[in-house]
């Protein structure tokens, strides 16, 4: 359902912009360009935010960092406001790519991100000059309790041929590596070639378990009872245990990513002034609560929690878990061009790979 009104806004938004019901007249103060993941905000709050400000949001969407940043890089189209992760923003600002941002701007970021998110921050954006947290979570395991019937704690179970055909892996470079290095004993962030082969030798072996390398697809196929395991992001976890009871989530005993995804404005964005009042409006506790209950995305804005009424979901451990009794989380740090040719270059030969 979420695909086909994400589809039917992006539709209305072409269509008022070829006939012009996109005018003047409508938007009085312009335009905001937006750029974030599939699936990633409540379309109502984008409607709010342009029948409050009179500013006219053209919105698009991309699958991952990876597809994102060269887009973004190559200036095609005139983004604003982009919605990285952690690692691909520092990235960003290393590469000069990124405004700073007024953060007398900027009410709502301020008053109602909690503290401990923009400590967070510092690990890629170190004086919290370009980003303002939106979503973040975990990376772990989601299991079939009617399939498995082990107890899951360790990353390990991924290669358990008896799970053939039934685990979900991640398309994604860095989540795919994570996982292996991870199970390894290895930092997620390695740049240790001796490391990194070994996590490709350890992928390769996996492969012919793996059903499917995927993204948002793991969500669906999980709820469907498709597979025995995937791996999956928190959030989407949450999601898809109000859809199939039978579904549970761990973080592997290993440790894993704790991400976090923000909202950043271009260098040269045109709108800069509008693509603020968009990142504010976002931090609103009633619009970032209505962005939780839409994305099931954890959110660092403090105000928005206490506004959640379901008390489990206000005390979930999946959304909202005790980071204390873990000392093995990592956040992703971008490694340098070097490092992610050797990642790009490793994880060619992974699907490339072919057993006989």
């Amino acid at each position: 359902m979420k695909k086909f009104i994400a589809l039917g806004l992006c539709l209305v938004t072409i269509v008022s912009t070829l006939t012009g019901c996109g005018s003047s007249g409508k938007y009085p103060n312009g335009k905001v360009y937006v750029y974030n993941w599939g699936e990633y905000i409540d379309p109502a709050t984008i409607e709010m935010f342009e029948e409050e400000t009179g500013i006219q949001v053209i919105y698009d969407e991309y699958e991952t960092n990876e597809t994102m940043y060269p887009k973004v890089e190559a200036g095609a189209s005139n983004y604003d406001v982009v919605c990285p992760s952690d690692y691909m923003i520092q990235k960003m600002v290393d590469n000069d790519m990124l405004a700073e941002l007024n953060w007398d701007n900027l009410p709502n970021a301020t008053a109602n991100i909690g503290a401990s998110y923009y400590e967070q921050s510092r690990a890629f954006d170190p004086e919290n000059k370009y980003s303002v947290p939106y979503c973040w979570g975990t990376v772990g395991i989601l299991y079939n309790t009617t399939m498995v019937e082990e107890p899951v704690t360790s990353w390990s179970i991924l290669w358990d041929e008896k799970y053939a055909d039934s685990i979900l892996m991640q398309d994604s470079v860095r989540d795919l590596f994570m996982v292996a290095l991870k199970e390894l004993g290895y930092s997620m962030n390695s740049t240790d070639e001796a490391e990194l082969q070994e996590a490709k030798e350890l992928l390769i072996a996996q492969k012919p378990l793996v059903q499917a390398y995927v993204v948002d697809q793991v969500r669906d196929k999980m709820i469907g009872n498709e597979a025995a395991l995937g791996v999956i992001y928190s959030g989407e976890a949450i999601y898809t245990q109000r859809e199939n009871p039978n579904l549970a989530y761990v973080i592997p005993e290993e440790g894993t990513n704790m991400w976090i995804d923000s909202w950043v404005i271009l260098k040269d964005a045109e709108n800069k002034e509008n693509a603020e009042k968009f990142i504010d409006f976002m931090c609103r506790p009633d619009i970032a609560l209505l962005n939780f209950e839409y994305i099931t995305y954890s959110t660092p804005n403090d105000a928005a929690r206490e506004l959640i009424e379901d008390e489990d979901i206000r005390n979930s451990t999946i959304a909202f878990p005790d980071l204390s009794q873990y000392d093995n989380l990592e956040t992703f740090s971008y490694l340098g061009e070097e490092a992610d040719t050797l990642y790009n270059e490793l994880w060619k030969e992974i699907k490339s790979y072919t057993s006989y």
